[in-house]
């Protein structure tokens, strides 16, 4: 595979155009710590009593987002590549920002941010970049609003810039509408600081990295079916935090491996989190030759190497309970659908219009550009297979998820594919075009 960089010299835009070679897959590889786990060890490691440490850390902008918020707040936080050491200071240590807290492109740090900073003492304002200030925060704003904080912002606080000022809460028994951990994390990081209970139930179980980190520091939560609760008023203390390899980030070499010929792969430390595994239990279920082995935990996290190869894939319908469980691995499970047999359906998946993009739009778009068939609807799309893809010129849209499945939907295109907007991968992956090319055997 033959990478080429180029710039387009009126708008600074970096695109890459990546020329087909007929490659395949081989090798061993380690991909980058958990998103979702670095923020939280980030904001617990922050608020609890001692040193915490952190290994395995993923050193992408959105975590630095976070990192850099929780200074603002009065946090002495050391980061070398994926170790970070936080001199936790209390909740009751968290003081008021001088300026507005940056949450560059993170939903994930605004949203949780605004559950901590509602039961704290004073003013914050959370902003972030273009994409941010069209994402939904009206979803933690009127339940947190509930335990008595007050928050404010654009459209009557549903769009950043978000003002808070916390105070006292209570707890509350909260019956939510969508299956969020962004969401429950939110309330339950509220409730450790209001008086009583505070419940959060939802319609589905979405990704539980909140609650079991929770636990690593000490923290009583409990889980009772769709409902998790904590008590107010309970403090964390400091502990050590191994982030697994992100499910999320192996999911595209995963997919690349199996829709190449003669491929086959190794992913180590692979964090399988039973609610964030459904990418895996969706291929496998596709027919994909995929091996877990070597379980273990990191903290209270599992992991597993998995072994990939090359695959006959044949198309399946992705709807419900699932979706919570895969949502952010849509994008590549629909570049995987275009090289299987027959018709993929995908409902229920109405979350994906309030990512960094609309990805229901986003997906159909730029694959139907490279010569794919799908249709979007409302709830989430219809792929037809098998397509030959041709390759052409497309763009990530800003969405570091769109960037990287376009990038393995390369591998199989007949001609060379140009990716615009490809800084956009820095979010979540770093070196990701070099891991890519770790892969690339010819």
């Amino acid at each position: 595979m033959k990478l080429t960089f180029w710039i387009d010299r009126e708008d600074r835009t970096l695109a890459i155009t990546i020329h087909p070679s007929n490659a395949n897959l081989h090798g061993e590889l380690k991909v980058p710590g958990d998103k979702s786990i670095s923020h939280r060890a980030v904001m617990l490691g922050s608020i609890a009593d001692g040193k915490t440490t952190v290994s395995g850390f993923l050193p992408g902008e959105d975590c630095i987002s976070t990192i850099q918020c929780f200074r603002a707040l009065g946090v002495k936080i050391e980061q070398q590549n994926d170790q970070v050491t936080i001199y936790g200071k209390g909740l009751d240590g968290l003081k008021e920002p001088e300026t507005v807290l940056n949450v560059g492109n993170s939903g994930t740090t605004n949203r949780l941010l605004l559950g901590l900073l509602s039961g704290r003492p004073f003013h914050a304002i959370l902003l972030g970049d273009e994409s941010i200030a069209k994402r939904p925060m009206d979803r933690v704003a009127i339940p947190l609003r509930k335990m008595g904080a007050h928050i404010d912002g654009r459209e009557n606080g549903k769009y950043p810039p978000i003002a808070v000022r916390g105070g006292n809460l209570k707890g509350i028994d909260y019956e939510s509408p969508v299956a969020s951990a962004q969401v429950k994390s939110a309330i339950l990081l509220a409730g450790l600081q209001a008086e009583g209970t505070t419940s959060v139930t939802e319609p589905s179980v979405s990704r539980d990295h909140t609650e079991r980190m929770l636990k690593s520091f000490g923290v009583n939560v409990r889980r009772n079916g769709t409902t998790v609760s904590i008590e107010g008023k309970q403090t964390l203390k400091a502990t050590h935090i191994n982030v697994p390899a992100d499910i999320s980030s192996a999911a595209f070499f995963i997919v690349a491996a199996l829709i190449t010929k003669n491929s086959s792969i190794i992913l180590k430390d692979v964090g399988i989190n039973p609610t964030r595994s459904g990418i895996l239990d969706a291929l496998i279920a596709m027919g994909a030759n995929i091996q877990i082995k070597n379980k273990r935990m990191f903290n209270d996290e599992p992991v597993a190497d998995l072994h990939v190869s090359s695959s006959e894939l044949k198309n399946i319908e992705i709807k419900g309970d699932i979706i919570p469980r895969l949502i952010d691995e849509i994008p590549i499970l629909a570049l995987a659908a275009t090289q299987a047999e027959g018709t993929m359906a995908i409902k229920n998946a109405e979350e994906l219009k309030v990512k960094e993009t609309n990805r229901i739009d986003a997906v159909a778009t730029q694959l139907n550009r490279l010569g794919a068939n799908i249709e979007p609807t409302d709830d989430g799309m219809i792929i037809h297979g098998k397509s030959n893809l041709k390759g052409g010129a497309v763009d990530s849209l800003g969405d570091h998820r769109i960037g990287m499945m376009l990038a393995v939907a390369s591998l199989v295109c007949e001609n060379e594919t140009t990716l615009e907007n490809e800084s956009c991968i820095n979010i979540s992956y770093p070196n990701f075009f070099e891991d890519f090319q770790k892969l690339i055997k010819k």
